[in-house]
């Protein structure tokens, strides 16, 4: 922070009046962007609920179908199985 004598007088209250609406307008791009922060961290924890439940229902309905997962990479027909 750093502080600058204007002096007294209409300068220095036009001066004064511009530094304040300065600070505000930062202060407000702050909240904005704590704001914005806030809606993609929700967003983003709604998004891996959902990845999750679509993961375990695509796992539940592989695992059904006779599948398994390959060290833990892709899905396999267990073996003796025919294709339907």
């Amino acid at each position: 922070m750093v502080r600058e004598y204007i002096g007294t007088g209409p300068m220095a209250e036009i001066e004064a009046l511009e530094a304040a609406a300065e600070r505000e307008a930062r202060r407000l791009q702050r909240q904005r962007e704590r704001e914005e922060l806030e809606r993609d961290r929700r967003l983003d924890e709604t998004f891996s609920t959902y990845s999750a439940g679509v993961d375990e229902l695509l796992r539940s309905a592989l695992e059904a179908a006779g599948y398994h997962q390959h060290k833990r990479g892709e899905w396999r027909r267990a073996r003796g199985q025919e294709d339907s």
